[in-house]
Order: structure tokens, then C-alpha cells, then sequence
């Protein structure tokens, strides 16, 4: 039994890091502690409790949340301290005894976190961990949260069983397992009924949704797709060869799915490909994208691409890069190769060097750029419809188009979360966004 007495007038700071999913989880936990009576912590207040939510997909990942961590306990000395998330499921034990530490709670705790905090005296002997083998994580902590966006992120599917060999997600999430999609569509309904437009639909292998429940993914996007309320669906990553032409075509049609996909490569040369065990060649890529493009010509396109992988040499990169190029795409997510323990990834040969991995880099960061401009610059004069969100003190009020071109305006307060029609004007100072040039109206 919770002794939710102990919370009275105790405030709390979150720090994320990582994915989408992470985001959502933690505005979810955020949620259950504001349930108890736990504010959170304004800028500049002390907080009683910290929590850190983690991420493992990188070396540079792991090494971020120790130093949150340190940062934390120096800004809210005495706070108790709770680390949860991928890096705290790998890495339990170790993370429990870094200074100011109180509870670790992996993956199958997440949902837990108020069980965990006690009585929120400190643990001055070093922290307690709860992990337990990632074979045996069975639950699905639902997940549908705004933050501090218009847009909720809607969390579908879990875990992953693909054990690509440079990915350590199975071991930290467990296997794919989803909720019912009856409950997803509740969900949805409760976002819409709290005012919200537009959800994000989030998971680890959101494709493979349907696996714990005999239902399938087409058949959650099209049960979606009749929830009043919800004006804009986003499909946050599907992988290519989970992405039917079913669910191409259903999206071109329907009510509130957006023309936007977020399709992660990884590799743009067969052979890495195959290094990798993905599930796909360039060609079957290719197609996806074609078919796309076929049936919505104006669709935003993301694609995610790791560079300096084990094996990957300077022709494979070479064509890689080119295969890239010519893909009718609008912006690049790329990643450097992070050496990960315990995948199968290491016993793969042709270690690339860190300065070749930030050459690699800085030629597909740069053809990203080049591609996002030429998809924005095809749309200026255009009209457009941009569901507009809550600016920050003194900047731009910022929205995005149905297919995902950010969009500035003067702040006013009346726009916020409103479906507004515009003409896209030129680029701003900084090109990350066009400028409304014209207000037309609301369309609801």
C-alpha cells in the first residue's frame, strides 16, 4: 500500500533521454506522480526526487545519463534518485552504486516507479536495483502522453525480436508484445476528449504490432482512423519490410493519417545489409519509397542511416552514399556505429575509425540538409493546413504541415493547437522552417 501522505507538497524533476518512446513513457510516469500529490519542480526550484529516464543505443547515450545524473544530485542535493529505462536495464548494478543513486528499476518496474520511492529517505549505502532477466519481461506499460507538446505520443508495441547485430534493444526492452487495439483506441479517445489534435504512434517495432494479440497493424491504423476528435495520426517508425503496400495506400486515403513516414535503412549497401541481419535489401527499400511517393507525391520521407558499422568499408559506404542520393527522400537521421557489449556485431570485422565514422557522417548530415531544403523550396506559394504549438518566452509560434514542414508565424496565443489554413512564404533566418506568409483561417 502506497502512503501517498509522504508526497504532500513534494515536487519532482524528469530528464529524458533517447527516443520518442522514452519521451512518451516519462510524461506518463510524470502523470502517475502528479496522481499522488507530487508536483513538478518549476525552473529554478529544488526537487525532492529526480528521475532519469535512460537510453543505451550508444556509448555516448550511456555516458550522458551518468553525467544527468551527477548534474541532478548537484542541483537538487539530498533529492531522491531514480534511474529507469534502457541503460538501467542493462546495466542495473552498476548504475545503483553511482553517487546519489537511490533505485534502479528496469524495464519491467517502469510502470512501478511510486512503489519504488518509499518513503523517500535516502539510500546513503549505495542504491537497490530491480532487473529482472530480459527473457522473462512479460508486461506492456501503456503509455499515451502530450508532455509539453500539442502533439501525445501513443505508445502501441514493445520490445523487439528482430536482434539486429549492432542493437542491443531486445536485451534492454524484452520481446515485441502489444496491448489490444481496443485499448489503444480508448486511449486515443481519452486524447481527444483532453483537447488533443494530433498523436504520434510510438513503440520499438510498431510493424510487428499485433504479434502478442492476433491482431495486425493495418488493422490498429484503421480503427485509429475513426476516433472523433483526432485530426492527425503520424506514424513515427515502421521498418520497410513490415510497411505493406496495404498501409501505404490506406494512409493516401484516409481520414487523419498524415502523409509522413519515418522508415529506417540503416545501411544503404547489401552487403552491410546482410552484416546487420536486416530483414530487407536496397531494392525492396527502394520500391517502399516509390510506392510512397507513387500514390502521395508530396509525403515526407525520414529515413535513418548508421554510418562506420563493422564492415562497412569506403566502397560499401561509397555505395551507400550514392543509393542514398538517389532516393527520392526529405531528411536524413543519421547515426555513428557505437560499439555495443554483447552483440554479435563485435565479432564482425573492419573496425572503422572514429575520424572516418565523422566523415561519413558529416557527408549524409550535409545531403540530409540538402534533401529537407529542396522538399521545403517545392512548397513555398503553397497553401497548407499547420496545427500550431505553444511558443516558447520571446520565439516564433511553430507548427507543422500534414506532411511535416515546420512553419513559423508571430506568436498568438489564439492559434495554439488550432488547425490553421496558410500560404507558405520563404524560408526563415535559419532555414529550419518556412514562414506563414498568410493567415487564411481556421479549418475547424
Amino acid at each position: 500500500m502506497i502512503d501517498k501522505t509522504v508526497f504532500k507538497d513534494k515536487k519532482a524533476v524528469y530528464y529524458t533521454l533517447g527516443c520518442k518512446l522514452n519521451f512518451s513513457e516519462t510524461a506518463t510516469i510524470e502523470r502517475q506522480l502528479q496522481n499522488a500529490g507530487i508536483r513538478t519542480a518549476k525552473r529554478g526550484e529544488k526537487a525532492d526526487i529526480c528521475i532519469v529516464n535512460s537510453c543505451a543505443v550508444t556509448q555516448e547515450a550511456e555516458k550522458k545519463c551518468r553525467q544527468a545524473i551527477h548534474k541532478l544530485v548537484r542541483q537538487h542535493p539530498g533529492a531522491y534518485v531514480v534511474v529507469t529505462g534502457c541503460y538501467a536495464q542493462l546495466s542495473a548494478e552498476k548504475l545503483s552504486k553511482e553517487f546519489g543513486v537511490d533505485v534502479v528499476l528496469g524495464v519491467e518496474k517502469k510502470g512501478d516507479i511510486l512503489e519504488y520511492l518509499g518513503n523517500l529517505e535516502k539510500h546513503n549505502d549505495g542504491g537497490e536495483w530491480y532487473a529482472c532477466p530480459t527473457k522473462d519481461v512479460r508486461n506492456f506499460v501503456p503509455s499515451c502522453s502530450r508532455g509539453d507538446r500539442t502533439r501525445y505520443f501513443l505508445k502501441v508495441q514493445d520490445g523487439c525480436d528482430y536482434f539486429c547485430t549492432y542493437c542491443t534493444i531486445p536485451f534492454a526492452r524484452g520481446r515485441s508484445r502489444n496491448p489490444k487495439v481496443e485499448e489503444l483506441v480508448a486511449q486515443a479517445q481519452m486524447a481527444a476528449g483532453e483537447g488533443g489534435k494530433e498523436i504520434v504512434i510510438t513503440g520499438v517495432n510498431i510493424g510487428d504490432f499485433g504479434k502478442s494479440t492476433g491482431e495486425s497493424f493495418v488493422s490498429l491504423v484503421k480503427a485509429l482512423d475513426t476516433v472523433e476528435g483526432i485530426s492527425r495520426y503520424r506514424i513515427s517508425s515502421i521498418e520497410p519490410n513490415l510497411l505493406t503496400d496495404e498501409i501505404i495506400e490506406y494512409v493516401s486515403e484516409s481520414r487523419a493519417f498524415m502523409p509522413h513516414f519515418h522508415i529506417p535503412l540503416q545501411a544503404g549497401s547489401d552487403e552491410v545489409l546482410k552484416l546487420m541481419h536486416r530483414r530487407y535489401d536496397t531494392a525492396l527499400f527502394a520500391t517502399k519509397i516509390a510506392k510512397v511517393k507513387e500514390v502521395m507525391p508530396d509525403a515526407f520521407i525520414g529515413v535513418d542511416v548508421i554510418v562506420g558499422t563493422r564492415g562497412e568499408s569506403d566502397e560499401l559506404f561509397e555505395q551507400a552514399y550514392n543509393f542514398i542520393k538517389g532516393l527520392d527522400i526529405s531528411q536524413l537521421h543519421v547515426f555513428s556505429y557505437s560499439e555495443r557489449p554483447g552483440t554479435q556485431a563485435l565479432k564482425i570485422d573492419g573496425a572503422v575509425p572514429p575520424a572516418e565514422k565523422h566523415r561519413r557522417s558529416q557527408l549524409l548530415i550535409a545531403l540530409s540538409e540538402e534533401k529537407r531544403l529542396a522538399f521545403y523550396e517545392r512548397h513555398i506559394g503553397k497553401e497548407a493546413v499547420v496545427l500550431f504549438e505553444k511558443p516558447r518566452t520571446g520565439m516564433p509560434m511553430g507548427g507543422f504541415t500534414e506532411n511535416y514542414i515546420r512553419v513559423e508565424t508571430a506568436s498568438d496565443a489564439s492559434l495554439v493547437n488550432r488547425l490553421v489554413r496558410v500560404k507558405l512564404g520563404g524560408f526563415n533566418e535559419d532555414k529550419s522552417a518556412l514562414v506563414a506568409e498568410q493567415i487564411i483561417g481556421f479549418v475547424e
